[in-house]
C-alpha cells in the first residue's frame, strides 16, 4: 500500500514577510513601525494577508499540476488574490476599528492644524524641496498635524498620482507625533473611497473629506450620508467631514452631521462656515458621541473655542502659526482677555488670506514671513499690485509686518 505522503509529492511553505515589523505603542494607540514610520495595523495586515494568498494559490496551482485532473483539490471559482486583497483591506479594517472602539482608542483630532499649500517651480511642477523646506520650519511651531491637499494645498489642480505622492513625502518629513491630516474627497464616492485608501497607504492618520458638489442640488440629507457612511465604512483610518459651503454652495445639514458622528469611524468635521450657532449646535448634539468639530478659519477660532471646539483649521497659521497656536492656548486656558485682544488682531490678515485674496493671497504672505509659496497652478493668477498693497496692509495694520 502506498503511503499517503508519496501521493501528495508537493511542499507547502510558509511564507516570509519582508516587513521587519515592531509592535510599537505611541499615544496610546498600538501600531506597526516600518523604516522608523508608525503605520496601523490596517495598513500592514492586509499586504501581509495578500502575501499568504498568493502563496496559497501558487502552491495550489503546483498542486494540480503535479496530481492532474484526479485531484480533489482545484483553483477553479476561487477568489482571486486582487479580490482577496481587497476584502482583506476592508475586513481588517473593520476588525481594528472596532477593537479601536471598544477599547475606546478614537482618534483625538484636537489642535490647531495649517492647511500647507503646495509650492511649484517655475515649470508647474510640484517643487518637492520647497516644500520640504516649509515643513522643517513648521516643525518648531506646536501644531497637532497638518491638513494636506486641503484647500489651500490647490487639491482640484492636482493629479491623483501628486495628491497621494505630497501626502507620503510629507509624513516621511513629519515627526511620528504629529497627525497627518489628508484631503480625500472626489465626486463620487467609489473614487473617494479608493482615494481615501491611496492617502491611508502614503502614511495619512486620517482623511478629510470635503462634501460633494458638482451636483449640488441633489446633494441632499439622505445623498451626504449615503456618501459619508460608505466611505467610513471602507476607510481604514479615521474620517473628518469637511463643510466649505463658500467652495462648494452645499452646506451640509447639522442633522446629517448628527447621524454621521454615530459612526465609529467619523470622528469630527472641519467646519468652514463661521456660523458659531451652528458649531454650537453640534457640538451640543454630538458630545456623547465623542466626536470632535474644527473651526475652519483663524477668523473665528476664539468664537468656536467658547462653544466647544477642539481646535482649527486655519489658513492664516501657514503664515502666522504661533500666533494662531497661541490664541488657542490662550481660549483653552481660560485667558479669554488675551484671547481677545489677539484674536482681534487675526481678524484682518485672516480675511485677506481667505475670502478676500484666496490661495494667491496665502502664497504671497508666506514669501514675506520666510516661506516658500510662489506661483499657483492657472488659472489662479498671482495678485495684482493694488491687491499687493492691500494685503500687505491688512498685515502691517495688525502689526504683523
Amino acid at each position: 500500500m502506498t503511503h499517503r505522503s508519496q501521493r501528495w509529492p508537493v511542499e507547502f511553505p510558509i511564507p516570509r514577510f519582508t516587513y521587519n515589523t515592531e509592535l510599537v505603542l505611541a499615544s496610546g494607540n498600538e501600531g506597526f513601525e516600518k523604516d522608523g514610520i508608525l503605520l496601523s495595523p490596517t495598513a500592514i495586515l492586509p499586504d501581509v494577508l495578500e502575501k499568504l494568498a498568493e502563496t496559497i494559490f501558487q502552491n495550489l496551482a503546483d498542486l494540480n499540476e503535479c496530481t492532474g485532473q484526479n485531484s480533489q483539490i482545484k483553483t477553479r471559482g476561487m477568489l482571486s488574490v486582487r479580490n482577496f486583497h481587497h476584502i482583506c483591506r476592508r475586513g481588517v479594517s473593520s476588525v481594528w476599528r472596532g477593537i479601536s472602539g471598544h477599547a475606546g482608542q478614537r482618534l483625538d483630532i484636537g489642535g490647531i492644524y495649517p492647511p500647507i499649500a503646495t509650492p511649484f517651480t517655475q515649470e508647474g511642477d510640484i517643487d518637492y524641496q520647497s516644500l520640504d523646506e516649509n515643513l522643517q520650519k513648521y516643525d518648531g511651531i506646536p501644531f497637532r498635524g497638518l491638513v494636506v491637499q486641503g484647500s489651500n494645498g490647490e487639491y482640484p489642480y492636482l493629479t491623483a498620482e501628486e495628491r497621494v505622492e505630497t501626502v507620503r513625502r510629507v509624513r516621511l518629513a513629519l515627526p511620528k507625533a504629529k497627525l497627518v491630516m489628508a484631503g480625500s474627497g472626489c465626486e463620487s464616492t467609489r473614487a473617494t473611497i479608493q482615494m481615501s485608501e491611496h492617502m491611508a497607504t502614503a502614511g495619512a492618520d486620517c482623511v478629510l473629506v470635503v462634501t460633494p458638489c458638482f451636483y449640488h442640488g441633489r446633494m441632499s440629507s439622505r445623498a451626504l450620508i449615503h456618501h459619508y457612511i460608505q466611505v467610513a465604512d471602507s476607510s481604514p483610518v479615521p474620517v473628518i467631514l469637511y463643510n466649505v459651503p463658500a467652495n462648494t454652495f452645499v452646506d451640509l445639514p447639522v442633522d446629517a452631521v448628527i447621524h454621521l458622528s454615530q459612526h465609529p469611524n467619523i470622528v469630527g468635521i472641519k467646519d468652514s462656515g463661521g456660523d458659531i450657532t451652528r458649531i454650537g449646535l453640534i457640538v451640543h448634539k454630538t458630545k456623547s458621541q465623542d466626536f470632535q468639530v474644527l473651526a475652519g478659519s483663524a477668523g473665528f477660532l476664539m468664537a468656536a473655542y467658547s462653544v466647544g471646539a477642539a481646535g482649527g483649521v486655519c489658513a492664516l497659521a501657514n503664515v502666522l502659526g504661533q500666533q494662531v497656536c497661541e490664541l488657542a492656548h490662550l481660549c483653552t486656558s481660560g485667558e479669554w482677555d488675551k484671547a481677545k485682544d489677539l484674536q482681534y488682531r487675526l481678524i484682518e490678515p485672516n480675511t485677506a488670506v481667505t475670502r478676500k485674496f484666496g490661495v494667491p493671497g496665502l502664497k504671497q504672505a508666506m514669501e514675506w514671513f520666510g516661506y516658500h509659496g510662489g506661483k499657483c497652478r492657472c488659472p489662479l493668477q498671482t495678485l495684482s499690485q493694488a491687491d499687493l498693497e492691500e494685503l500687505r496692509a491688512d498685515f502691517s495694520s495688525n502689526g504683523w509686518l
